[in-house]
């Protein structure tokens, strides 16, 4: 209710410019306005880590066009678990509102990732040549961050309502931090136990058992 409370927040100032598939399958450019599927009046767009931290060593893709970049180059593995999980999500939302993921990566890198996940709902925007991810905090002094954004449209423009501004806020000690934690059915799945989170840290695949098809 507070966050709904909220006044209408900053006029967007440029209507970025990214790289991606339209609405219509052709591949190319698409404004930030472009994002807003007709009849929608919301936007969230999720900034992935593509690529990741320049010091995330957990283990990249095992197999695929992408296992083959350096690994400083491949995809989040945090990232790209939420991604899997709102993959689904997406048809259930898409009547309401409008959802996009954006990252710095090349637009030939995300769809080719995406196809590895085996992606099918979300739709993938290259932000390599604008400064969205910067403005929005999507990428911070040192590299990438996973900021959620949340824009309306008005009759003025658009304007920008929310973010996960707990990416910022110091966690509790041994408590990961909490900014889209809310969003992740594995993070509440684990809550529900008495040994809660632990230390588990998303992998992109896992030694204990098969989790994802062959690509």
């Amino acid at each position: 209710m507070a966050r709904r409370a909220l006044p209408p927040g900053g006029a967007v100032p440029k209507n970025y410019l990214f790289q991606g598939r339209r609405d219509d399958g052709t591949v190319g450019d698409v404004r930030l306005s472009e994002l807003f599927r007709p009849g929608h009046g919301d936007l969230v767009i999720y900034s992935m880590m593509f690529p990741r931290w320049p010091t995330d060593e957990r283990v990249g893709p095992a197999q695929g066009a992408t296992s083959k970049l350096p690994l400083s180059e491949t995809p989040c593995p945090s990232c790209t678990a939420l991604l899997d999980q709102l993959d689904g999500a997406v048809p259930h939302v898409d009547p309401k509102m409008s959802f996009a993921v954006v990252a710095k990566a090349p637009l030939d890198r995300l769809l080719t990732f995406a196809q590895e996940r085996r992606w099918r709902h979300l739709r993938l925007f290259s932000a390599g040549a604008n400064t969205y991810q910067r403005d929005y905090h999507g990428e911070a002094e040192g590299g990438p961050q996973p900021m959620l954004n949340v824009f309306e449209r008005h009759a003025g423009g658009i304007r920008h309502f929310w973010s996960s501004e707990m990416l910022d806020a110091p966690t509790d000690p041994a408590q990961d931090p909490r900014h889209v934690g809310t969003l992740e059915p594995l993070w509440n799945l684990l809550d529900f136990t008495r040994t809660g989170r632990g230390t588990l840290e998303e992998q992109l695949q896992y030694d204990c058992c098969k989790t994802y098809p062959d690509a």
